[in-house]
């Protein structure tokens, strides 16, 4: 199977601010969009947008079971696991279970992030 998406569609305009669902526990400081998903792998392509002073402290690091990509387009990013700041234009590619995060953000963040084989 592969990941289904909608085709051409910009997901920074002002008609598509309905797609971002705020994460709960955030107070809406921490929102995402799905651009593509594999429902059968659980795979996924997402934005990530980090509000200004969005800080995820209260959940800790996160690791998962499954390799992830993430690349900065825009802002930047404090990952306090690897005392690192990420900015515009940095890549990370994660290993499965390779701890990260929590962060924190001064300045708005937005984060592109693939999945591969959450099945694993």
């Amino acid at each position: 199977m592969s990941k289904h998406a909608v085709k051409y569609w910009n997901v920074l305009s002002e008609s598509s601010r309905n797609r971002w669902q705020a994460l709960e526990q955030t107070n809406g400081m921490i929102e995402q969009v799905t651009l593509s998903k594999d429902d059968a792998t659980g795979e996924y392509t997402r934005l990530t947008r980090f509000k200004s002073g969005a800080d995820t402290s209260s959940f800790g690091s996160d690791r998962h079971p499954y390799p992830e990509e993430i690349f900065i387009i825009s802002g930047r990013l404090y990952d306090q696991t690897n005392k690192a700041w990420l900015e515009q234009g940095h890549y990370a590619n994660r290993l499965p279970g390779e701890a990260h995060g929590p962060f924190f953000c001064e300045q708005e963040c937005i984060v592109l992030e693939i999945s591969t084989s959450k099945t694993l």
